[in-house]
């Protein structure tokens, strides 16, 4: 078989390791924020990075999931087992519906909790789509926070996946990505 037809598009491998790199930011950011005191322009800037990497995610997750659905995965060689393949996925489809959830939670969350969310590096507000509401945003914020720790969990199974597949399977799921 041909090595390109085995690999992923260099524009799906881009897509995954830039998301991915983006994910990890994000955690930085919003953990980060917590080595500022509440109301400086320190954690502010934090909390604005967060956000806009949230956006950032979300505007890379369009051309992921066109790709995802318009062009089939090259195959596993050798394949994989049906008990592997439907689990894969499952776990696949729900990174991906966890990476568009989260940056919609989030600016849901800002627009009801009354946060501004500023352009990058000026102080023009992007106008929020939802008036305040102290509960929603609660709700919004809580389902936020759930999501985001749950990824941790399903992240980590991926990884824990991958390496599964090259160290002890032997197979080329890993390579297909790299």
């Amino acid at each position: 078989m041909n090595s390109l037809r085995s690999r992923y598009a260099p524009s799906r491998r881009a897509l995954h390791w830039g998301i991915a790199l983006l994910m990890v930011l994000a955690y930085v950011f919003i953990l980060g924020r917590e080595n500022f005191e509440r109301g400086s322009e320190a954690r502010l800037a934090m909390v604005q990075a967060h956000f806009w990497i949230g956006i950032a995610i979300l505007a890379l997750m369009l051309p992921r999931l066109l790709l995802f659905f318009s062009r089939p995965a090259p195959a596993v060689q050798p394949p994989l087992p049906a008990w592997q393949a439907i689990p894969a996925k499952g776990i696949h489809l729900l990174l991906y519906a966890m990476l568009v959830a989260q940056p919609v939670l989030g600016l849901l969350t800002a627009w009801t909790d009354g946060k501004e969310l500023l352009l990058p590096f000026t102080q023009v507000v992007v106008p929020a789509l939802l008036a305040p509401d102290e509960a929603l945003a609660h709700r919004f914020e809580d389902l936020h926070e759930l999501i985001g720790t749950a990824f941790y969990w399903v992240v980590g199974l991926h990884v824990v996946a991958a390496l599964y597949h090259h160290v002890i399977r032997r197979d080329d799921t890993l390579r297909r990505m790299t």
